[in-house]
């Protein structure tokens, strides 16, 4: 590995995509379908979806994360790193490994408007989706969202200026606010400081507009998907950014939104609370069916 500091032991393969690679967790039986794709939110990674592949394996569901361009253990890809890369990137992917679907899209965060587009360029392959407290492209046009993400560019720009810096490193041991196994934390961790990690990662949040427009453009989602909308924390859903982030769930054939108020935006996916993101899964496979 040419990057500076000791990655731990990669959990997963990597996939050559023609001439740079990607870092690819997959989890559960070989063949069981559908495919449960897992996108992290901005700064994340396949490790953030640790324990819910681990919990998914154990009722049998396949599913595949994945580290994007440049982020973890993956090369990096051509700029600018936008939505249509990303979803471009994920595309080649599971073509290379000859996944054509049906898949389960999850978002995390930011993520929700990848799942978005991928459903959008590839509507034949999806089967439904699960949104885990995720930016949709329309919460990413209220107002009071479009100034926390200008905000939120700036402090990525800034941690990426301290990852480089090697600020983070010293304080890496509060880098999984996940709440991860003892396998995966240490990953996160080591992400947490490493300045090529940090630099992808904010350019993808400096990308924010460009892809909430790329989102935008392929329309809304298919309403004969289910969806389910997982949401933390105790902001009340009336709320304008909250209701239209349940929105997705309530304009769908079959779908449900579940407000976990002991949670924050990390630990959705931990261990504490990530059984109802595998519930929200696990309706989503058999409402399909």
């Amino acid at each position: 590995m040419t990057r500076t500091g000791a990655a731990p032991a990669p959990r997963g393969d990597f996939v050559d995509l023609g001439g740079r690679r990607l870092h690819v967790v997959r989890a559960g039986p070989a063949g069981a379908a559908p495919l449960v794709l897992l996108e992290a939110g901005s700064f994340g990674f396949s490790a953030d979806w640790g324990v819910v592949q681990e919990k998914l394996a154990a009722l049998g569901v396949r599913s595949l994360a994945y580290d994007r361009a440049g982020m973890g253990l993956s090369d990096p890809g051509p700029a600018p790193r936008d939505g249509l890369a990303i979803v471009s990137d994920l595309e080649k992917l599971l073509e290379t490994l000859g996944e054509y679907g049906p898949f389960v899209l999850v978002g995390h965060s930011m993520a929700g408007l990848h799942v978005h587009l991928f459903a959008g360029r590839n509507p034949a392959k999806v089967t439904g989706l699960v949104l885990v407290d995720a930016v949709t492209p329309t919460v990413a046009v209220d107002v009071a969202v479009r100034h926390g993400a200008a905000q939120y560019v700036r402090l990525s720009r800034a941690a990426a200026w301290a990852a480089s810096k090697g600020l983070l490193r010293a304080i890496s041991p509060l880098g999984d606010q996940i709440g991860l196994t003892a396998e995966v934390a240490p990953h996160k961790r080591w992400a947490f400081g490493h300045p090529a990690h940090n630099r992808t990662a904010a350019d993808e949040v400096i990308q924010w507009d460009a892809t909430v427009t790329q989102a935008a453009e392929v329309g809304p989602l298919d309403p004969k998907w289910p969806v389910v909308v997982v949401t933390a924390g105790p902001t009340p859903m009336y709320l304008k950014p909250r209701a239209i982030q349940a929105d997705p769930a309530w304009k769908a054939r079959l779908g449900y939104v579940e407000n976990v108020r002991k949670a924050n935006h990390a630990s959705l996916i931990g261990r504490r609370h990530a059984d109802v993101v595998v519930k929200a899964i696990d309706f989503v496979r058999k409402a399909a069916a």
